[in-house]
């Protein structure tokens, strides 16, 4: 179980720290929602946990498949809906400039990719559009 402490610290800004690392972000109301747009927002974070959690699943199984994951890279955009004001969709598109492994192995590290445990917890009505170009 990972535990995390967080704060409201004011002027639509919070702190979350993660207790076992010590380690802490900050997340910003987005310029379009009364922010300033200074750091990640919450949505934003959803948006960037698929795409690490994809590479993350995909990094395990390339390494139990003897696969260099190394210069694997991705690019995210995500997409609002505006009423209610929710994350309509999450584009992301991998790039793997060197990929190494068959076919089979490649297909076999982007059916991973796609059921990832965040991309299994996102609500069904928010569309991800993942493109693999490797």
């Amino acid at each position: 179980m990972v535990t995390f402490k967080s704060e409201y610290t004011g002027d639509l800004r919070t702190i979350a720290e993660h207790l076992s690392s010590g380690r802490k972000l900050i997340t910003d109301a987005p310029l379009d929602n009364h922010g300033k747009g200074e750091s990640f927002s919450p949505t934003d974070l959803v948006a960037t946990a698929l795409g690490c959690c994809m590479a993350t699943v995909m990094g395990i199984h390339g390494r139990k498949m003897n696969l260099e994951m190394d210069g694997l890279n991705w690019r995210t955009e995500k997409i609002m809906r505006s009423d209610p004001r929710r994350i309509d969709t999450i584009n992301i598109s991998f790039q793997w400039p060197q990929p190494q492994g068959d076919e089979q192995q490649r297909q076999r590290l982007k059916e991973i990719a796609l059921s990832c445990p965040v991309a299994l917890s996102i609500h069904p009505e928010i569309a991800q559009n993942i493109k693999f170009e490797f």
